[in-house]
């Protein structure tokens, strides 16, 4: 889309009540329906902002709107999205980082739709399997240093590394971990 149309769009506060397409007036229906669309522009704008401000460095792209011509020739926003890289991160703390950024980005409108709601609940998903794969690290850290100090291992003699799986049973979560690492699909 070229700028000056966006420029023009967004400020739907000053749009003449007359069709640029022959000059004539609007009906009060049409002008209505003019009114309306101008507030969801509005609404769809700043809902899609408010993601783009959250999202930070995760965004790929800036906002893209879904448009309808309005009784008046102008193309009015009815909708958008804005692209978020949700994939994890190089190590679990970077993972849980990004989920946590990826969740608040989600969730940043006013009024988060069901999508929105879909990927913050993906991005807590996330950070939940992070944190088991950190808390995984430091009981694995742990008890290696109390063995090697010659203390007693906290998990008693010939206990196995406990797996995400058992991470997983602990927390009660009903997503368990297929295979290693953080698995997400966006």
């Amino acid at each position: 889309m070229a700028i000056s149309s966006l420029n023009a769009a967004s400020s739907a506060s000053t749009w003449p009540a007359v069709s640029r397409a022959g000059g004539r007036e609007l009906s009060a229906e049409q002008q209505r329906i003019v009114d309306k669309l101008a507030q969801r522009d509005k609404e769809v704008r700043a809902h899609e902002q408010a993601h783009l401000s959250a999202a930070g460095g995760l965004a790929t792209s800036g906002a893209s709107y879904t448009y309808e011509t309005g009784p008046d020739g102008r193309r009015y926003a009815v909708g958008g999205e804005v692209s978020i890289d949700v994939s994890p991160g190089r190590n679990p703390e970077d993972t849980l980082a990004r989920a946590q950024q990826i969740q608040a980005a989600a969730l940043a409108p006013a009024d988060p739709s069901g999508a929105d709601r879909q990927i913050a609940a993906q991005a807590a998903r996330m950070a939940a399997t992070a944190r088991i794969e950190l808390a995984r690290q430091d009981s694995a850290g742990t008890s290696g240093a109390a063995t090697a100090t010659g203390g007693d291992s906290a998990r008693g003699a010939g206990a196995s590394d406990p797996s995400p799986a058992d991470a997983y049973q602990r927390i009660g979560s009903p997503y368990p971990p297929t295979g290693s690492g953080i698995d997400i699909y966006a």
